[in-house]
């Protein structure tokens, strides 16, 4: 078992002992920790001429993925000593995000891209099958992004954890889309800023949908920030204010054991404005009233994060939960306690970055090292 934290993998892991091994996908490949007596002691570099999108950990066949915004899906079955490229029906298109959903008693394996396309593989990657339908919703040629090459991505996708038919994905920026019948066709979710970052309906609490959408490029009157529905979509409340801390909000949890406890991150603005300021100012939050109100956390991490934060991964287990988040200057902090007390852990490694934002973050003379 592995925590992998990434920036754009499904990062939740259960069990009845902590997680003592850690997979940081960033700009130069995957470094492994291993926990040794209250310290991660750094193991190995996989992969490293990739720049890791996402990392997911498939338990019934311990097979290990790695997505790549060079274009590749990489896949281990031996703990990451040996990767095999598979990502056979997949041409031209840089990997965003990676999920598992299990169908019929198997796993089965989700890849979103940028251009924003769609696919899953039933047999643990050795091929891929395109859902075309993503593609066929209405105002899809209004799909974009703001930097070059001004293409949308798959971001995020979540499964509903009692109907394998339903999926919402996040698609930035195209909005939030779902689907009721395995993938046959979607819909895109309205009155909600279509700047999608994360959605996910929890697996303790299914009757929520949860999304990300940032506050820092839209009017008051558009619903934004860390967001709940409670009818699947067609209609979305804030739970975050106007002038929350953190207005380009990215990466949360609801914990799996208790639906009240939520936690997101993020910077203070955008990643327009990050080259001016010369930081993200990131944080991170926590409820512990199902969002009504908000810690800003602040023990153990630094007082100022000039790097944004743009992975996290919980682990929980009987009796304890850790958090984990990965910034684009390399390091990682970590809580055990939720969130009330961190540690920087790790610091220096590759940039835990989504795309090319950790260049929008670049110190003078860093740039031609990425």
């Amino acid at each position: 078992m592995f925590v992998c934290l990434s920036p754009g993998g499904q990062s939740l892991t259960t069990g009845e002992t902590a997680t003592e091994k850690l997979l940081v996908g960033t700009v130069r490949g995957i470094f492994s920790f291993l926990k040794q007596g209250g310290n991660w002691n750094r193991q190995e570099t996989m992969l490293p001429d990739q720049h890791i999108s996402a990392i997911i950990f498939e338990h019934s066949s311990q097979t290990l993925f790695a997505g790549s915004y060079n274009g590749a899906i990489f896949a281990s079955s031996d703990n990451g000593k040996n990767w095999q490229q598979r990502n056979q029906g997949i041409v031209d298109k840089e990997i965003y995000s990676l999920a598992i959903q299990w169908v019929g008693g198997r796993p089965r394996v989700y890849a979103g891209t940028q251009p924003a396309h769609l696919y899953y593989s039933d047999d643990l990657g050795k091929s891929w099958t395109e859902l075309p339908s993503l593609r066929q919703v209405p105002g899809v040629e209004k799909w974009t992004f703001p930097g070059p090459p001004h293409q949308a991505h798959v971001k995020s996708i979540t499964f509903h954890p009692k109907d394998p038919d339903i999926i919402h994905v996040a698609v930035e920026v195209g909005g939030f889309l779902r689907t009721t019948d395995g993938g046959k066709t979607w819909t895109t979710i309205d009155n909600i800023n279509p700047d999608a970052h994360r959605v996910l309906i929890p697996q303790n609490d299914p009757g929520k949908l949860y999304g990300t959408a940032p506050t820092t490029n839209c009017g008051p009157e558009t619903v934004a920030g860390f967001c709940v529905s409670d009818d699947g979509g067609t209609s979305w409340k804030s739970m975050t204010p106007r002038d929350f801390r953190i207005g380009y909000v990215d990466p949360f949890f609801v914990h799996p054991k208790d639906p009240n406890l939520l936690f997101v991150a993020g910077a203070k603005t955008g990643p327009g404005t990050w080259r001016k300021l010369h930081t993200a100012d990131a944080r991170v939050a926590r409820s512990r009233d199902g969002g009504k109100s908000w810690d800003i956390l602040s023990g153990g991490l630094p007082e100022h994060i000039r790097a944004n934060i743009e992975g996290m991964a919980m682990d929980v287990w009987a009796g304890g939960t850790a958090l984990f988040a990965g910034t684009t200057d390399g390091d990682v902090f970590y809580s055990e306690d939720e969130g009330e007390h961190w540690q920087t852990i790790i610091k220096g490694i590759g940039a835990v970055s989504k795309s090319h934002h950790h260049h929008n973050l670049a110190l003078e003379g860093q740039e031609a090292h990425h």
